[in-house]
């Protein structure tokens, strides 16, 4: 007798096999992917996510805690951000992040991720999305992660040679540039002061004709460790403006911090003792120029850099090895 059909899957029909099949098609993805229920327990770990962080899924299926593959304390991942509706805390945990705002169809961030078990630092770019059912209730979130270390440090490279000078290491003059445009806008909107340091080395023609220019070289990488080593203020800037020329930017500091800063950065390049026959005092010097912004509200950015100029030009006539003020900010200290 044929069997009547009930027009209904039997026990592990299409439903199962299509559950069964999709679990196992995440497992074998070659791209590293986990998977969190709708209370951030781990669902899924697949293999490439072993491999990629080290940790067996064993572990961590089940549980909360796929937060150590990543870091080496409890943080939340892009994927709990999501189930959770946190993402407006995406800014504050990740370097780079798409549009927190609308997050129904995903995520995407970028972090550096400590690596624990595999004793590494891994820059990774995450995608997170969330898996509803029928209804709209959100069932699970879905993590995939491509490590995008070595595109990374490439890119961190490129910026270094646009921005670094190659002879010292420190800022150059775009960067300068940059960063005197920006400090400026701010001091206009804070009304805070902005000091400007301008910096030539003493007779350092003189000194590459004597020593060579392999010493003139040694001798500016000297002295700008001297300068990063005075100028310590996350918010300030070391460059080389160029030559043997190189500025300081103090933000929010008045006249008298500037001069603090330009004294120190004397009696420390007093301390190299760099011999130079033909220099002030038989060693290397330099001759100083400090111009502030404040309380001058006619003054420009280029002004500023003119002040500074002038005042440097004075320091050398004046005898080298010294600071001088430009006038305008002298008359108010």
């Amino acid at each position: 007798m044929a069997e009547k059909k009930t027009g209904k899957p039997p026990t592990g029909g299409v439903g199962d096999l299509g559950q069964s099949f999709a679990v196992n098609l995440v497992q074998h993805l070659v791209v590293p992917t986990f998977v969190l229920d709708a209370d951030c327990n781990v669902l899924i770990w697949n293999k490439a996510c072993e491999r990629l962080t080290g940790v067996p899924a064993v572990e961590l299926i089940g549980t909360r805690e796929h937060w150590r593959a990543f870091y080496d304390s409890p943080r939340p991942c892009l994927a709990d951000l999501l189930v959770q509706g946190r993402m407006k805390e995406v800014e504050a945990l990740y370097v780079a992040h798409n549009d927190p705002t609308g997050p129904a169809f995903g995520a995407h961030a970028e972090n550096w991720c400590i690596m624990p078990c595999l004793g590494t630092e891994l820059y990774l770019a995450i995608d997170a999305g969330p898996i509803y059912d029928a209804d709209g209730k959100l069932l699970a979130v879905i993590e995939t992660l491509r490590d995008m270390t070595d595109h990374r440090r490439a890119q961190t490279a490129l910026e270094q040679l646009a921005t670094r000078d190659g002879l010292t290491g420190i800022a150059n003059r775009r960067s300068f540039d940059e960063k005197l445009g920006n400090e400026w806008k701010r001091e206009r909107r804070d009304l805070r002061t902005l000091s400007l340091l301008m910096i030539d080395v003493d007779h350092f023609k003189r000194f590459n004709d004597t020593y060579g220019h392999q010493a003139g070289d040694h001798c500016l990488q000297q002295i700008a460790k001297v300068l990063e080593e005075v100028v310590l203020r996350p918010g300030d800037l070391v460059a080389r403006y160029g030559g043997e020329e190189f500025a300081v930017i103090l933000s929010a500091t008045d006249a008298m911090g500037a001069s603090i800063v330009a004294n120190r950065i004397l009696e420390r390049v007093a301390e190299l003792a760099i011999p130079h026959s033909g220099g002030e005092g038989g060693h290397v010097s330099l001759s100083i120029g400090v111009a502030t912004s404040l309380p001058r509200p006619d003054m420009t950015r280029e002004s500023l850099i003119s002040s500074a100029d002038g005042a440097l030009y004075k320091a050398k006539h004046a005898g080298r090895n010294r600071f001088v003020l430009d006038s305008a900010t002298e008359a108010v200290t």
